[in-house]
């Protein structure tokens, strides 16, 4: 599953199917090769033959007769779900046929359902030594290593069932999943298109072809596979989901809800359904039932959501008066949305009792010195043994709580503060009689931030506007290409004195405008009630709307929009031209 955006981000099952194709894990194993053990069980026994052979069988070959009515029996034990009374047979006819390379193979299926992966491999390993004509051994060697991370080994073993068998769906559809999760996303299109071509049916390889078509950002060709996928399985919420997801990225909202809601239908407690579906309200301006479903965030299966969710022994606050009382209110996602609705925080206070925040450290010299409340007292992550409280409440579900709307979200700026010491550090050390501008092009290094995201290179037409200074705004580790700037851009690069976000604020401060893709920058411009202009992707995350040149939770700060998705271009042109006509009424 996707991670959050800044501002929260949608959620989508992975191309491997949660059901079949569970992450590492023993509970995982057992979910997969109840599907694939079955499915290789069939396969096995079609191959054996019928019974009418048997006795002739028994006049030539009598052992292999004797092991081949025994497999019969131990198939339909072990179809049946009776894994030890199937493995005791299995392990009986190696006994008296040690190379049994049908016997071995199932021995490695029931090893794979009982969650032992590495047994698996070297037990169908063995199979294929026996026998290494049979592409069914191959693809569950496959699945076995991809259970313990060995992508290479488990990619050539698809590879290996592929080629004995190039009408095998289910490894063109394993082999793309692999190649995927090794961010191979051509090759693992290829494979997908492979299965489906091979079997139209197949809907699972559909589904995977669409994630894999979504992280490409190829939208109509997603939409499309998505709707092969439903249409196969009209009864799978997953699928929903992910096509809900794909719908809001071509924004196409109405659309986008009416999947999620399908999904709900099917599935009613899906809680990236029900978080997908608070997303696209919010980015609709329906606030107050998109907060309501955005709740569900914290019951997501998604491992990147539910680290956020922080288990406390005191009650979740609901909002109610606790005078007498003290309420901790944490941090749960990226530093833009700790900014964001670090204007929220007071009014807590004004429910009655003391407040403390736990941030993140790179905010806490910030926050403790802007934000009228009792104290920040640490890293949530971390916190101190002798912080005490009563109630505790995520910091993203206080709008939910005050009921946020486009009409009551609190604007009043600066709500940040920056201390006038370190504002003073920088007073000179800025260009003299030139415009000054921030720039800040990348977020953080996630799959899902790279739509949001653009090359340093991006921001050159900006450093041709006659009278203008670049600053670099940029941490982490998209800031080195600061070091090596486009050939006529002069970019003054002081990031490595920006120790934290005081120090950000202090050097903002001293700037005349910020201009930054969407990150935390950003936010903590609009927060100083600096002016800003944030450069957006074509779906941007939910807080800045669709539609609007204006902010509604930062009055400072302007908007511009990608006309189609990925073309950073156009918006560069349309933000130099106006800084030009912007520098020039200025002087």
């Amino acid at each position: 599953m996707h991670a959050l955006l800044t501002g929260g981000g949608w959620l989508k099952l992975d191309a491997v199917r949660t059901r079949t194709r569970a992450a590492v894990g023993a509970s995982g194993l057992q979910q997969r090769f109840r599907s694939y053990g079955a499915e290789t069980i069939g396969i096995v026994s079609c191959r054996r033959g019928p019974r009418s052979n048997d006795s002739m069988m028994e006049q030539t070959d009598p052992m292999r007769a004797r092991a081949e009515a025994e497999l019969r029996r131990a198939l339909e034990i072990h179809q049946a779900g009776r894994l030890k009374d199937a493995e005791a047979i299995y392990r009986e006819v190696l006994g008296f046929q040690p190379n049994h390379p049908d016997a071995l193979h199932l021995l490695g299926v029931i090893a794979c359902q009982q969650g032992q992966p590495e047994s698996a491999a070297a037990l169908i390993r063995q199979a294929i030594h026996a026998n290494p004509n049979v592409p069914e051994y191959y693809n569950n060697l496959g699945e076995a290593l991809m259970a313990v991370r060995s992508l290479d080994d488990a990619i050539a073993a698809y590879r290996l069932a592929r080629a004995l068998n190039p009408d095998y769906a289910e490894a063109h559809n394993n082999l793309g999943i692999a190649l995927r999760e090794q961010g191979q996303l051509a090759d693992a299109i290829g494979a997908f298109r492979g299965a489906v071509s091979v079997r139209p049916d197949f809907a699972e390889a559909h589904y995977n072809l669409g994630n894999s078509l979504h992280d490409c950002g190829a939208l109509p060709e997603a939409i499309a596979a998505y709707q092969a996928a439903v249409a196969l399985e009209p009864a799978d919420a997953e699928m929903y989901n992910n096509l809900g997801v794909a719908l809001v990225d071509q924004r196409s909202l109405t659309e986008a809800l009416a999947a999620f809601e399908r999904a709900l239908v099917l599935r009613a407690d899906f809680a990236e359904a029900h978080t997908n579906k608070g997303l696209a309200l919010l980015l609709t301006g329906e606030f107050r039932q998109g907060w309501r479903e955005y709740e569900w965030r914290f019951a997501s299966a998604d491992e990147t959501q539910r680290g956020t969710l922080r288990e406390f022994p005191q009650p979740k606050w609901d909002g109610a008066n606790f005078s007498g009382k003290t309420l901790l209110v944490h941090t749960e996602q990226g530093f833009g949305d700790t900014i964001q609705f670090a204007r929220f925080v007071p009014m807590a206070k004004e429910r009655g009792g003391r407040v403390l925040l736990a941030c993140q450290p790179e905010l806490q010299r910030l926050l403790g010195s802007s934000l009228d409340i009792d104290a920040v007292v640490g890293d949530p992550n971390e916190l101190p043994a002798d912080v005490v409280f009563d109630l505790h409440v995520p910091m993203l579900s206080l709008a939910g709580l005050f009921d946020a709307r486009a009409d009551t979200i609190p604007r009043d700026v600066p709500y940040l503060k920056v201390d006038p010491a370190l504002v003073q550090t920088w007073v000179g050390r800025a260009a003299q009689g030139a415009y000054k501008v921030g720039i800040c092009w990348a977020g953080r290094s996630t799959p899902r931030n790279r739509h949001r995201t653009c090359s340093l290179d991006a921001f050159a037409p900006l450093a041709r506007v006659p009278g203008v200074t670049l600053y670099s705004l940029q941490k982490g580790s998209a800031a080195t290409a600061a070091a090596h700037p486009p050939d006529d851009m002069e970019l003054i690069d002081y990031s490595s004195e920006l120790k934290d976000f005081a120090d950000t604020a202090a050097l903002i401060a001293n700037l005349d405008l910020v201009i930054t893709i969407d990150t935390a920058v950003a936010h903590l411009g609009g927060a100083l009630g600096r002016p800003v202009w944030t450069l957006l992707s074509y779906t941007p995350a939910w807080s800045y709307l669709l539609g609007r040149e204006d902010s509604l939770w930062y009055p400072t700060m302007r908007l511009f929009r990608q006309p189609s998705p990925g073309d950073w271009d156009a918006v560069m042109r349309q933000v130099a031209a106006e800084l030009e006509q912007h520098v020039s009424s200025a002087q």
